[in-house]
């Protein structure tokens, strides 16, 4: 047996290990199923409520803001309250708020709906995490992490799977519906799993510190989110969130190092392991949404891909995530810097490999390069979550973990803004430059045989199929360069491991 333990075999996992696993797998689950899940239903969403596009998009934008915002308190809140007690009304509130997306019958309801559910699921990540690494000793932690991560991913991924099956039989309110049963089964395991974790402590809570930084968060994401839309800084509104944002941050970093118990402990970023682990997390969370977030999208304007199959096309990424799990257990405890280089590189590889599409991109090759995209964050995430967490103190690990998943979901929701915005202005850039070249002047287009029947220059309707074509080939190329700074993004990011100090085995 001790053999076994060594290797971190799952035979030394006790029954009441695998309850925990299975408590923190499930919760971890529906937290990554909600983040795709609205992104799919959103036309069907802005349909249904007679919303515009920049109205709906608060839907996804203040959900992502609530969960940055709440994420750092998840440290304070399991001293208060217990982990027992947190991690079951932290799930407790976020199926009941998922439920209140399925019911809410206004556009201003299903927001405040959703800004509650991105409050209720903020602390669920960083909690399990840290349960899971106080709960195994370090020779079981790779595998335990592992197995974890099949819930972190499978959501993700199961979510338009899902979500596109309930949406096409009923309407898009099915798909938060579903979310309710499995929340309820997580919650009875919450209930008997972590029946001995309900130590509280008296901790003082840095109220200056939290406000701070949640404003400064909310006007990072929000500049990002609409400042595209309003002209950036031409517009009051982008002055008024930049100086705001500017202030709070200022306040935050000076109130951190001033104070005697700050509301993040600045002291946490003197561990090298742990510093650049977050570094890692944060380009891992931009790496992360991003092309399910623009996959959708691409197949349903571009191509006219219905729900179902789309989603089936992204399930690729999660076949990826689940062939890692397979040997990276054995990896990380091997050669974890390593692990971390090959996966980063993957995910680079992945990202040119879809730079590299054109608008007539085969099934195959969208499959195939979710599946190397899914494949290099599994082999990158349980190595980088292993090492940062390798050397800091047991007392540490839970304002860690919230600190680790803070930057990791504030990387995903900064970068897809920032995708989306490179999607918007490739877009309209390519397609005033090639318009252009669409004139009666245009010797080469009126010859004979200079363009085809349906894209004459001489009739309305010949016109506007036109310029419909280049509006998609303009809007592809708009995809094309959100893919190239997610490969960039990852390749910057590759030589940060060889920077990590190595892992003392346990004797």
């Amino acid at each position: 047996m001790n053999a076994i333990a060594e290797k971190g075999g799952l035979f030394t996992i006790s029954g009441r290990q695998w309850l925990i696993l299975l408590m923190v797998q499930l919760a971890n689950m529906l937290f990554g199923m909600t983040i795709t899940l609205a992104n799919l239903v959103l036309p069907q969403m802005r349909g249904n409520l007679s919303a515009t596009q920049e109205e709906i998009s608060w839907v996804i934008t203040l959900n992502l803001v609530a969960t940055a915002v709440a994420t750092p308190m998840t440290g304070w809140l399991s001293s208060r309250l217990g982990w027992r007690n947190l991690m079951f009304f932290t799930v407790l509130g976020f199926t009941a708020t998922s439920l209140l997306c399925g019911i809410a019958n206004s556009l201003e309801t299903l927001i405040l709906a959703r800004v509650a559910q991105g409050a209720f699921g903020a602390p669920i990540m960083p909690l399990g995490q840290a349960i899971l690494l106080a709960t195994f000793p370090k020779h079981l932690q790779p595998t335990a992490l592992v197995m974890w991560g099949i819930g972190a991913v499978f959501g993700p991924v199961a979510g338009p799977i899902l979500g596109s099956i309930v949406t096409e039989a009923y309407d898009w309110r099915a798909a938060f519906f579903m979310i309710v049963p499995p929340g309820i089964c997580a919650l009875i395991c919450i209930w008997f799993a972590l029946r001995d974790y309900t130590e509280r402590a008296s901790v003082k809570f840095d109220w200056t510190g939290f406000i701070a930084l949640s404003v400064a968060m909310a006007a990072a994401q929000l500049i990002l989110d609409r400042g595209h839309r309003l002209d950036w800084f031409e517009s009051t509104e982008m002055m008024l969130f930049a100086f705001i944002g500017g202030l709070a941050l200022w306040i935050f970093v000076v109130h951190c190092l001033t104070v005697p118990e700050p509301f993040l402990n600045p002291r946490l970023l003197l561990d090298r392991n742990f510093t650049i682990g977050v570094l890692l997390a944060f380009v891992m969370g931009m790496l992360n949404f991003v092309s399910i977030v623009l996959f959708p999208t691409l197949f349903h304007d571009l191509r006219g891909y219905p729900d179902n199959a789309i989603a089936m096309l992204i399930a690729a990424r999660g076949v990826g995530n689940w062939a890692a799990f397979l040997f990276i257990a054995q990896l990380t405890r091997v050669a974890p810097r390593f692990a971390i280089v090959l996966g980063m590189g993957l995910q680079a590889g992945a990202g040119f490999w879809m730079a590299e599409f054109d608008i007539n991109l085969t099934d195959a090759d969208v499959i195939w390069a979710n599946f190397l995209l899914g494949l290099g964050q599994s082999i990158a995430f349980t190595p980088m979550t292993v090492m940062a967490f390798s050397t800091l103190p047991p007392r540490q690990v839970t304002e860690g973990s919230a600190v680790f998943t803070l930057m990791r979901n504030f990387g995903s929701s900064l970068f897809i803004s920032i995708a989306v915005l490179t999607v918007s202005r490739s877009t309209a850039s390519n397609y005033s430059r090639m318009t252009e070249f669409i004139t009666p002047y245009n010797k080469t287009l009126t010859m004979p045989g200079g363009l085809p029947p349906q894209w004459s220059l001489e009739s309305p309707g010949s016109l506007q199929t036109l310029s419909n074509e280049i509006l998609r080939q303009a809007t592809m190329i708009g995809y094309l360069n959100a893919f190239y700074l997610m490969a960039f993004a990852a390749l910057a990011a590759m030589p940060l491991a060889a920077f990590m100090n190595r892992i003392r085995r346990d004797p």
